[in-house]
């Protein structure tokens, strides 16, 4: 949607105004009460009249209904000569297209309408708008309709209706405010309430006119009563915000004054409703719609002087300027002190004599007659510069902070402070409150507020209360032990580094987080520690009994042999320790024993770390440690015969073997058929091939290995005989 609208403003653009259509472009319905039932019925209607494409009707058919919708009559209103209205736009620099016509014709009839309940509606309707509108959908269809009201006798009697006084500008000039008096006016004095609103639906291409005109071409007579619809507005826009513009248009709601700037070239289709009211009651709508023409205005001077947006600032003004087309200056700063307070100069700066309202005064382009003047007031004050160093932060547990306000004046001002819902005081209006208590930590806002000659300014800092750490720490273990060191352990929470301070109970000291302390003797000592955030803010903590420091065993063993060979691999442990209750030893190939009296027998050559772990009555532990050398040797032995009978003697054929590593033992028959394979020297030929025990004969084994002795590779074949 908002492509095709881009597509269309470009087109707009390349095009002139003579590639407009020409159709209706606005109109309204009024009467005016002539007494003894008598109405007389004023329809104005404007068109699109460049190149005559469409003209007005004539006649011009009105349809009357009573309030329940009833039709009553119709009325032909001859047609008048039309008016080519003056080609207005709210700029008197910029020259209008030539290209562009619009008509005025005023319809005039006097109708007689007996007192009715509810009133009568009065009726017309037309086709169509200029298809070039770009805030309704498929304009070139979308007609226009235009009804008035007589009020019931009981609310009114021998009302006249409210009439619009001007025609808006033919021409808006984009990016340029419109001011435009859209004022109505009631002859009888009643009130008049103004919006914008939405304009009704009228007749389409289709059927384009209705009466006389209508009935010749085969469309109706006589025309649908209200209610009548809304045209369709393209979104965004709607009744309320009919056309692109910043600040949006509107509509003063008592005085019709018309205020906005356009901002986007194009026709606009616009409703405004002028309501009239009597005694509170509404008893009639003029809904006026018209057409706006927004083009581009190059060149177009425009004078502005931004509104102040800061006040006592001091008595020096630097001055900007946001004017259009400007070429040349005329400043007057409004002081009637002198006749010096001139500038000629784009952004002048002045410093006025003393306080108070000035008139600045910006005259563009002087003396030419696009020349145009803004005047804004300036409201000059003291300099007003509230603020305060905000002091350092401190813990919550102890905080107090004192607060000194600085630039700001001491006249018969008032110096505000807010401390916040989390400060005792909340606040306080001495100019420099003292013990100021937060109840929680965090970064507080403080808010000074200084009022002054009318102006109020504020500066805000603020305030941090530090939270205060939580000491706490453990043991890694429960028991402490002679002779071992004890391992404390800190679980302080804190939200920033920390300083520590241990006290061991013993006369020594340590600074760092997770200690470790090796106590001189037995005994109970009291440990506790002291720690400091980055702020300074402290906390302590003790273990709540002294700790226990208990004997320890000694560990001690011996083994026989330490150094013998894999052909004798067995070793034996006998316990020396002190003082244990139980004892455990490992022999470094994954075997232990909870007897530190034992026997164990290696089965790989190697270098073993045995280690003993001994244990006393307090649960205290040492560990002693003694190495085993298991030196290799090679051994090779293999039958030739074996009977796989399951009588348990001789079932498996396999070497004795003992000594190597990468091993393989493979078993061939006769004919040289692989049939048997392993590397695990474990696992020898049970006689069977393919699930079936194999007959008398002979087969042929190969035995590959390396020695641990010399890394030698060593190959044996050789038969062996299967008796069953």
């Amino acid at each position: 949607m908002r492509i095709k609208r881009y597509l269309i403003l470009l087109f707009l653009t390349l095009l002139s105004f003579k590639n407009f259509a020409t159709h209706i472009v606005g109109g309204e319905i009024y009467y005016d009460c002539l007494g003894n039932n008598n109405y007389k019925i004023t329809l104005k209607v404007y068109r699109d009249c460049y190149l005559g494409q469409v003209g007005f009707d004539d006649p011009a058919t009105i349809f009357i209904f009573d309030n329940n919708g009833v039709f009553v009559d119709s009325v032909q209103m001859p047609l008048p000569t039309p008016v080519v209205l003056p080609i207005t736009i709210n700029n008197p620099c910029f020259v209008p297209p030539t290209d562009v016509c619009v008509e005025e014709v005023i319809y005039e009839t006097t109708i007689n309408l007996p007192p009715s309940a509810g009133g009568y509606n009065i009726t017309y309707q037309r086709c169509c708008r200029n298809g070039s509108i770009l805030n309704i959908i498929d304009p070139g269809n979308v007609g226009s309709t235009y009804m008035t009201h007589i009020p019931d006798p009981g609310l009114a009697i021998c009302n006249s209706s409210v009439r619009y006084n001007y025609f808006p500008p033919i021409f808006l000039c984009a990016n340029v405010p419109l001011i435009f008096d859209h004022s109505a006016t009631d002859p009888d004095s009643d009130s008049i309430f103004y919006q914008f609103c939405d304009p009704y639906l009228g007749l389409d291409a289709s059927c384009p006119w209705l009466g006389p005109q209508g009935a010749a071409s085969g469309c109706a007579a006589i025309g649908n009563p209200p209610p009548f619809s809304f045209v369709p507005w393209f979104a965004p826009y709607n009744g309320s915000y009919p056309m692109s513009s910043s600040p949006a248009m509107a509509v003063n709601p008592t005085t019709g004054l018309m205020t906005g700037t356009p901002d986007m070239i194009g026709q606009w289709v616009v409703g405004v409703c002028a309501y009239e009211y009597r005694n509170g009651v509404l008893i009639n709508t003029n809904k006026r719609d018209f057409q706006f023409n927004v083009v581009n205005c190059p060149g177009l001077p425009v004078a502005s002087i931004p509104q102040q947006q800061t006040f006592c600032f001091g008595y020096t003004v630097n001055f900007s300027q946001t004017s259009l087309n400007a070429f040349s200056y005329q400043w007057n700063f409004g002081d009637p002190s002198t006749l010096l307070d001139t500038s000629s100069i784009q952004s002048p700066t002045y410093t006025y004599p003393a306080p108070g309202n000035y008139n600045v005064t910006l005259i563009i382009n002087p003396g030419t007659l696009c020349a145009d003047t803004a005047i804004n007031t300036f409201n000059i004050q003291p300099l007003l510069d509230p603020n305060f160093v905000s002091p350092p932060g401190e813990c919550i547990y102890e905080n107090s902070f004192d607060l000194t306000a600085a630039g700001a004046l001491m006249g018969n001002g008032t110096f505000t402070w807010n401390f916040g819902s989390n400060a005792t005081p909340i606040s306080s209006t001495s100019q420099n409150p003292t013990n100021i208590v937060f109840d929680s930590v965090g970064i507080f806002p403080v808010t000074l507020t200084v009022s002054e000659n009318g102006c109020t300014e504020t500066y805000t800092s603020t305030i941090e209360v530090y939270p205060k750490p939580i000491a706490n720490y453990g043991l890694a273990t429960a028991l402490a032990c002679d002779l071992q060191p004890v391992q404390f352990i800190d679980s302080s929470l804190a939200t920033t580094p920390l300083i520590y301070a241990w006290n061991f109970g013993d006369g020594t000291f340590s600074s760092e987080q997770n200690p470790s302390h090796l106590y001189p003797a037995i005994g109970n000592y009291p440990t506790s520690l002291i720690i400091a955030n980055s702020y300074g803010c402290k906390d302590t903590f003790a273990l709540p009994s002294p700790l226990g420091v208990y004997p320890s065993p000694v560990a001690g063993f011996t083994v026989t042999p330490q150094d013998t060979s894999i052909f004798h691999p067995q070793v034996t442990t006998f316990d020396q320790s002190i003082g244990a209750i139980d004892c455990n030893i490992s022999f470094g190939d994954g075997w232990s024993s909870n007897s530190c009296d034992t026997t164990h027998s290696y089965s790989a050559p190697g270098t073993y770390t045995l280690m003993q772990v001994v244990t006393n009555v307090n649960g205290c532990k040492d560990t002693a440690y003694l190495d085993v050398i298991i030196r290799p040797e090679f051994l090779f032995w293999i039958p030739n015969a074996f009977t796989p009978n399951n009588n348990g003697l001789n079932d498996v054929f396999k070497p004795v073997i003992l000594g190597v590593h990468n091993y393989e033992f493979l078993i061939f028959d006769r004919w040289g058929e692989q049939i048997f394979k392993t590397n695990d020297m474990n696992e020898g030929w049970n006689g069977f091939f393919k699930g079936r025990l194999c007959t008398n004969d002979v087969f042929v084994y190969k035995i590959v290995f390396r020695d641990d002795v010399d890394n030698l590779d060593h190959q044996y074949i050789g038969r062996v005989t299967l008796v069953r």
